[in-house]
């Protein structure tokens, strides 16, 4: 693939694998080229948990296992120039930066920078009443419990802006988990934010990686019926994107797990509604016409991906004290 980009996944949710990144990053420092990875550890109800931890504890209420799973890899990314982006801040990004701060103080890393990106925690700005709800909770109840989060879907545009800011790592909360793997490849590819083809690439791949090791065997292990190899080591997956949109989902060398036209295929009906029309902060997403094609052990090629604009409206997740 000529002038490709490597995006790599880090984690699929709070409290994954702390030996997941290092195979990660060890393959991208090996093949070479430019390359980011990224983290998404933020569940539906993640950040509600993390708001109820800073409750406890003001200066809490990110990510729980933040060093141990930037330990491993920080040192080794900054000196090869590979970008990280991470939902890890939750409810509170700013404290999240301060604890990375610390740990690359502590390796030897003073100089690093570090992008913070607020401003997805609308609690004291949402009006339930003055939106719509999403048709699948209309019937939920409302109105008796407190709110103890609510959280836009953030798009790409800010990270993208830290990152040309000369940010080395950045820490976000809440956002469209497919815009965190997209947001290196505007960045490097330089794409316009209405460039929908360009954008639907990269949001596919952000959609395909997002949930780490499930594309690469965890959604689709089913023991004695679908089996991968070594799943006690399942590797976490690596997108490769060129610059003439084509996409190969792979995945860490030297780790058990597979990648396959069916796991892909899984992992791409995972989460969505409409396949025509499925709804991100950055793009709309057209699965239609998709095509499935392996081209190698471990290497599946995704064509036929389309785009259009943007919602005019973003999404926000709001989270209620129910009670028990």
């Amino acid at each position: 693939m000529a002038n490709v980009f490597r995006v790599g996944n880090c984690a699929g949710f709070s409290g994954d694998r702390v030996d997941a990144p290092a195979p990660v990053v060890d393959t991208l420092i090996e093949l070479g080229g430019p390359c980011a990875v990224f983290f998404e550890t933020l569940g539906e109800r993640t950040v509600a948990l993390a708001q109820l931890e800073k409750r406890r504890d003001p200066q809490r209420g990110y990510e729980p296992m933040l060093e141990r799973l930037l330990e491993p890899i920080l040192v080794r990314c900054a000196r090869h120039a590979i970008p990280i982006i991470g939902n890890f801040g939750a409810a509170n990004p700013p404290g999240a930066a301060k604890v990375i701060a610390r740990l690359a103080l502590r390796l030897g890393l003073p100089e690093l920078k570090i992008g913070v990106v607020y401003g997805d925690d609308v609690r004291e700005r949402l009006d339930l009443k003055a939106h719509e709800v999403y048709e699948a909770d209309t019937g939920l109840d409302m109105g008796g419990g407190e709110v103890v989060s609510a959280n836009a879907y953030l798009s790409a545009k800010p990270i993208v802006d830290a990152l040309k800011a000369g940010a080395q790592i950045v820490v976000t909360g809440r956002t469209g988990d497919p815009s965190l793997a997209l947001v290196p490849l505007i960045h490097h590819f330089g794409w316009r934010y209405d460039d929908w083809s360009s954008l639907a690439i990269g949001a596919t791949a952000g959609h395909l990686l997002e949930c780490g090791a499930q594309i690469t065997g965890g959604y689709y292990y089913d023991p004695g019926y679908k089996d991968i190899p070594d799943p006690a080591n399942i590797g976490f997956p690596i997108a490769e994107v060129d610059a003439d949109g084509r996409l190969v989902i792979t995945k860490a060398a030297r780790t058990g797990g597979l990648v396959n036209a069916q796991v892909v295929k899984e992992q791409l009906l995972y989460e969505i509604h409409d396949p025509a029309h499925y709804i991100t902060p950055d793009v709309t997403l057209d699965f239609a016409q998709v095509t499935i094609h392996e081209i190698g052990k471990d290497r599946v090629e995704v064509r036929g991906v389309r785009g259009g604009p943007a919602p005019q409206k973003i999404k926000a997740t709001v989270c209620f004290d129910g009670g028990w």
